[in-house]
């Protein structure tokens, strides 16, 4: 048995005192980081030392008595914001990331995180007991299963206004590994489709993006005729972040349909590693492939499979899956961009470009898997 971490993101609904608590430790948290990374960046520069997360730790019962409004949030979300510092500066001196910023009191989106004590963290019915709040009332439109322990809880506001909850779960299971000998699908990257599989199965992707960037233009040029953070601004600026919500939802919606109904069917899944970000730069495709989502449903087929015990096999970013022939193996040495039928001088073969390059990629996955 091994054990996992799960996440379950909720919708949840506070009343007035719980939302001024949330807010007011959203501010409290910022502070905590901002202070000590103050101090942290200043010692650096004045003494070139460095000071340790345990060192402010303990300076933080301290700041407590000095503004004592810090004693009516949550006391672990104050040390998690302290926890959150020393991970970017991890991640900083490791090359994982950029050097810690200060956060910003407008900031879109804004959250804190706490930790399961003695089962303080828990769902009784349709509400949610969290530290300092009591029971909020929560959207629980997916059960937890009894066997899995709630360890850590995430509370956020997206940019609409709206609050949700993140609870991190951690569960033992036994995964027995399901053979992928014959049952492979391959899948190439389409900008219009999100994706060709090997069986000519195509997503036929909504685009959701494209269906309101219309809406959504408008929406910013009002908000740009504004006077900023006036009462007129402000309700321009939810306007524009409610859009913005729609599109984000109805895409994690069919993405998650989408990759279920992949990894049920088949055992395993192959699938280039694509370098999306510089895709996107390169091909002037920004817009295209950001509303596709492909990185996002690439991760959700991964965390699927794992648990159902089925595989995703990754393949060279730089295999000519495009340019080779799936009947023969020939290989072009020019393939444009506007050509969607893939012709091959060798064998005479006709098919569909990303057709073809997914039966490639289908069979690069095949071989990876003998070994």
């Amino acid at each position: 048995m091994k054990t996992y971490n799960l996440a379950f993101k909720y919708r949840i609904y506070p009343n007035e005192i719980q939302t001024n608590t949330i807010n007011a430790t959203f501010g409290c948290t910022r502070l905590i980081y901002n202070r000590f990374l103050a101090q942290r960046k200043e010692l650096y520069e004045t003494e070139k030392k460095s000071v340790t997360y345990n060192t402010q730790a303990k300076e933080l019962p301290l700041l407590k008595n000095e503004l004592p409004f810090l004693k009516e949030v949550d006391s672990i979300a104050l040390q998690q914001a302290l926890k959150n510092l020393e991970t970017a500066y991890k991640n900083f001196f490791q090359k994982r990331a950029d050097f810690p910023k200060f956060k910003s009191k407008r900031s879109s989106r804004k959250s804190y995180n706490t930790v399961s004590t003695s089962n303080n963290i828990r769902v009784e019915g349709s509400y949610l007991k969290l530290p300092k709040l009591g029971l909020v009332k929560i959207k629980l439109h997916r059960q937890i299963p009894q066997n899995y322990v709630i360890k850590s809880a995430t509370i956020s506001q997206e940019p609409n206004g709206a609050y949700y909850v993140s609870l991190l779960t951690e569960f033992e299971k036994d995964i027995k590994e399901v053979s992928s000998d014959n049952n492979i699908v391959g899948l190439d990257f389409s900008m219009s489709e999100l994706f060709v599989s090997s069986e000519n199965q195509r997503a036929d992707y909504p685009r959701f993006f494209r269906k309101l960037e219309t809406k959504l233009a408008k929406a910013q040029r009002e908000l740009s005729r504004k006077v900023k953070f006036s009462s007129n601004w402000n309700k321009a600026k939810l306007k524009v972040a409610k859009i913005h919500q729609t599109i984000k939802n109805s895409r994690k919606d069919f993405l998650h349909k989408l990759s279920k109904e992949l990894v049920t069917k088949y055992n395993a899944i192959c699938i280039e590693d694509l370098n999306m970000k510089g895709m996107s730069g390169a091909l002037n495709f920004g817009k295209s492939v950001s509303d596709n989502g492909w990185g996002l449903f690439t991760t959700m087929l991964q965390y699927k499979s794992m648990f159902l015990g089925k595989q995703v096999i990754k393949i060279d970013k730089w295999f000519p899956s495009s340019k080779t022939c799936s009947f023969c193996g020939a290989i072009k040495t020019e393939l444009p961009l506007s050509s969607r039928v893939y012709k091959c001088d060798e064998c005479n073969s006709e098919i569909d470009r990303d057709l073809n390059a997914s039966i490639n990629i289908r069979e690069v996955g095949r071989s990876l898997l003998a070994y």
